[in-house]
């Protein structure tokens, strides 16, 4: 039965063509030269179907986006199921198929990967679990410590989409306005940076804590302060409603399909036009900027009132969201 289940649906997906050789592994050619960059994750979200995406495409996207935060390019998945006893074929083709879909738009393969069945209310329908293969180009060399003072800080997009919309979702609200997940692959905007010769110091995907985790983290971990401007940050009408409606900061929303690059100020404007020329980073925008080598602290400065600071939130206002 497992062999069929493999056959009729993740072979099916993943390796029409049989270019695969049936083993317990994947054997990769790796570019002569390259440094590889390796990254897993597992994925939990509820529901598993959200406006504009799904747990399968969730995890496919999800694993090219750590990749690319690295600067690598992205090119291998592995795929891990555990699957609950009854959950239905369909779901679970259905999935496999949004995965196959998601993983030829990123440019990667799914090459090898394992099914597990589990007791019925031992895993809530399905969860899977994703590893990814990529590999940095000679003179690539994004990471915190990097961070320089004066580097411009920006976003690729409006924020907190993801997250709003699995709210929506699981509980079955309506704000008045559309609701849809920014769940999408970067690797796209991060190669035309890093192809165009930007010198990208740090780049980081705004996932679970939003944009403000994400710049508060990188902060500590590179010892460096940023002034953020409130009013620069793109947020959708339909998600700022959302928010106020319910008590939440956009800031601490979180995305999947958007992330922030720290990139040198003479070329912050070249930055900006390459991701705009983006679908995923159409709505590209400078928020910022690196001020000094510092214990880490970020600085949100608004447009009404005083300068705030920014700080993680005591928990997770939204669990289950990847």
């Amino acid at each position: 039965l497992m062999r069929q289940l493999i056959a009729e649906v993740f072979t099916a997906a993943f390796d029409p063509d049989n270019r695969g050789d049936r083993h317990d592994g994947a054997v990769l050619p790796v570019p002569a030269g390259a440094r590889l960059a390796l990254t897993t994750d597992s994925y939990v979200v509820y529901p598993h179907f959200f406006p504009d995406g799904d747990i399968g495409a969730l995890a496919v996207n999800g694993t090219v986006n750590d990749l690319a935060m690295c600067g690598a390019r992205p090119a291998w998945l592995t795929a891990g199921f555990i699957l609950e006893e009854g959950l239905p074929f369909d779901v679970l083709r259905r999935v496999a198929i949004s995965m196959r879909d998601a993983a030829a738009a990123a440019g990667v393969r799914i090459v090898t990967g394992d099914t597990k069945v589990v007791e019925r209310g031992k895993a809530d329908g399905l969860f899977i679990n994703t590893t990814g293969v990529g590999w940095v180009r000679d003179g690539v060399d994004v990471r915190p410590a990097r961070l320089t003072p004066g580097d411009a800080i920006i976003v690729s997009g409006d924020i907190a989409r993801h997250g709003i919309a699995i709210l929506a979702a699981r509980e079955g609200v309506a704000f008045g306005g559309p609701l849809v997940s920014d769940c999408a692959a970067l690797a796209a905007p991060v190669a035309a940076l890093l192809d165009a010769g930007i010198d990208v110091h740090v780049l980081r995907d705004c996932t679970r804590g939003g944009l403000a985790a994400s710049l508060i983290e990188l902060a500590e971990d590179g010892g460096a302060d940023f002034d953020v401007e409130s009013a620069a940050i793109p947020v959708s009408e339909p998600v700022r409603g959302a928010c106020e409606a319910l008590g939440l900061d956009p800031l601490n929303v979180a995305c999947e399909g958007r992330f922030v690059a720290f990139v040198p100020d003479a070329d912050a404007v070249r930055a900006l036009a390459l991701l705009r020329h983006c679908p995923v980073s159409a709505d590209a925008a400078a928020i910022g900027r690196v001020t000094a080598r510092a214990p880490g602290q970020v600085r949100l400065r608004s447009p009404y009132g005083p300068t705030r600071r920014l700080l993680l939130p005591a928990g997770e206002p939204l669990p289950r969201i990847c």
